[in-house]
């Protein structure tokens, strides 16, 4: 899988630009705040429907602009797509691939696989559960259409929940008979999301930690830890638990169970890496299961999804920017760096320079 092409036409600080990229090593260099990371977020855009970084689409149009315009042209083994995005000031967004409207932005998922590098990826480590969930919730939803469908329910599901029992802690009630239906609605997604999490990290943990021993050595371990303490995670199980704790929900007037609360641990040496590791400790392991999710989709898809690394390898020493170059030769990268020499380039490589979003 490899991008062709990305046009823009006033996104971010872009007013107009075109880059036609290497299927190999691309790299997007300048100075600080010139839009390099603009060029991936549109990438990534194609791939999720959503930003990694804006609150609101709205953030994503150039200023005094109406709407924003991306083109982006890709390939897979099988075939070729052309795909077309506006994003309007009002909020609306509207997408095509080969010509044809795509209702829905979860539908994009499964056509463009990509994953993103960046410093922040320490989160999946030092961060909130929140980082950890969605580093699951992305990787998974690529590659499944069903995992994203039942994520979207869940979550509507749970906020109708949580609408009614900040209702009942008003009105000073202790139960309502809707409680257990939406408690059965979320059971039933339930069931499916944490098993497919926990088949995941099963994967990672395994992957990422034969990485992590050849990058430094160290034993790494990944573990999921679900909100809701069940045998078999079956959607009768988790509907019992969810019953047997209405009245503390009612109290508190919120959801206190479930996927939204799900987390992972990860271990380095057998300390936990969040609280003990170094920092060095810490975005190794960040960096094992970013690679190891690339090897995820590989393993599933047949083929590997495109490389987005914003800034990292200036955030990496030798031997592990190194490792990483090593890994991801063969393959499509786009990088961003203020500094070439980090990079090593050879005659594949294509060198875009960007100064105040314009591609040089």
């Amino acid at each position: 899988m490899y991008i062709e092409r990305l046009t823009l036409q006033s996104f971010r600080n872009y007013e107009r630009a075109e880059l036609e990229f290497s299927p190999l090593t691309n790299v997007i260099y300048g100075n600080n705040a010139q839009g390099k990371t603009n060029i991936l977020e549109a990438v990534y855009l194609f791939a999720q429907g959503r930003s990694h970084r804006a609150k609101s689409d709205k953030e994503l149009i150039r200023f005094g602009e109406s709407c924003a315009k991306l083109g982006l042209d890709f390939c897979d083994s099988s075939r070729s797509y052309r795909c077309a995005m506006q994003i309007s000031s009002n909020g609306r967004k509207s997408v095509s691939i080969n010509h044809v409207h795509i209702m829905k932005l979860s539908k994009l998922m499964s056509y463009l696989n990509v994953v993103m590098f960046s410093p922040e990826d320490l989160n999946i480590v030092k961060g909130s559960p929140a980082a950890r969930r969605r580093f699951i919730d992305s990787s998974v939803s690529q590659l499944y259409p069903a995992y994203l469908a039942a994520l979207i329910d869940y979550n509507k599901t749970l906020a109708q929940k949580n609408s009614l029992l900040k209702m009942l802690k008003t009105k000073g009630k202790r139960s309502d008979p809707t409680l257990s239906v939406w408690n059965s609605r979320l059971a039933e997604e339930g069931a499916k999301i944490m098993n497919s999490r926990a088949e995941f990290v099963k994967i990672i943990n395994r992957s990422s930690a034969e990485i992590q021993s050849e990058i430094s050595g160290e034993v790494l371990s990944v573990r999921y830890t679900p909100s809701i303490k069940t045998e078999n995670m079956t959607e009768e199980e988790i509907l019992t638990y969810l019953s047997e704790r209405e009245g503390r929900e009612v109290e508190m007037a919120s959801s206190m169970y479930g996927i939204q609360r799900d987390d992972i641990e990860i271990f380095v040496n057998d300390r936990e890496a969040k609280l003990f590791g170094s920092q060095g400790q810490q975005r190794t392991a960040a960096l094992s299961m970013k690679i190891a999710e690339a090897e995820y989709i590989k393993s599933i898809k047949g083929e590997y999804p495109v490389l987005l690394l914003d800034d990292i390898m200036s955030e990496l020493d030798i031997n592990r920017r190194m490792y990483l170059s090593e890994k991801i030769r063969d393959k499509q990268v786009l990088i961003t760096s203020t500094d070439t020499d980090l990079i090593d380039k050879d005659t594949e490589t294509r060198l875009f320079k960007i100064e105040n979003g314009t591609v040089i």
